[in-house]
């Protein structure tokens, strides 16, 4: 089961009158649905679903739906909130087993950053993905994706294929080898490359009028001779 528990009651009466009168008591109506049984409309209280949303795991994790003796574990699916207050409004839960497959999006972290020769020479992590959608067993859903930068070069990728993910979970994106990060040169080095670069030029420009000048001098001593 799951370290996050959520309380619940079940709501006699369904509807937006009935969502609101929810909401008046201190609760966020919502539905659970999904397995053999029937969609049954719940509500749960504000603050402990803020809370279990504070995790911030919540939307990506099973959590343990708790109604008096009985428990049921879930994937909550969905979550309404308030446009301006930011309050959740409605929550959506679906019904699981630990095996039961589902697709959700683990984010990604890097370690070992002090020990990437592209960092240390100034070059720069660019990210492609900062959460990737994997397919997984509901009881196995892993809390994040650890990618080690340890002796990673300027001009490297790191793809899907290179994350050891745990058994039985997979990518949603099959059909390629999608990159998730590369390292960069810093923008800053190639900013200065050109400086130099049209300084160069700006040199040779000059160089050369200095030539053509020289030239029209000796061109014009040379008629006053005549």
């Amino acid at each position: 089961m799951s370290d996050i528990v959520l309380p619940v009651e079940v709501r006699e009466g369904t509807g937006t009158g009935a969502a609101r009168a929810a909401r008046r008591d201190g609760f966020v109506p919502g539905v659970l649905y999904g397995g053999e049984q029937g969609a049954v409309a719940i509500a749960v209280r504000a603050n402990v679903l803020r809370k279990a949303i504070h995790t911030g795991k919540f939307l990506s994790h099973m959590v343990t739906l708790e109604h008096g003796k009985d428990k049921q574990p879930v994937i909550p699916k969905d979550v309404q909130f308030h446009p301006v207050t930011d309050e959740p409004l409605h929550i959506d839960l679906f019904r699981v087993t630990k095996d039961t497959r589902i697709d959700v999006e683990v984010t990604v972290h890097f370690t070992n950053q002090d020990d990437c020769p592209a960092l240390k020479r100034g070059g720069v992590l660019n990210v492609v993905r900062h959460a990737v959608e994997l397919s997984c067993p509901a009881g196995s859903i892993p809390e994040e994706i650890l990618i080690d930068l340890t002796g990673k070069e300027i001009g490297d990728s790191i793809h899907i294929s290179d994350i050891d993910l745990p058994k039985g979970v997979t990518p949603t994106i099959t059909d390629r080898d999608f990159t998730i990060a590369t390292l960069q040169g810093a923008r800053v080095m190639l900013e200065e490359d050109e400086v130099e670069g049209d300084e160069a030029e700006d040199g040779d420009e000059t160089d050369a009028e200095a030539t053509e000048g020289d030239g029209e001098g000796e061109g014009d001593e040379a008629k006053s001779e005549d």
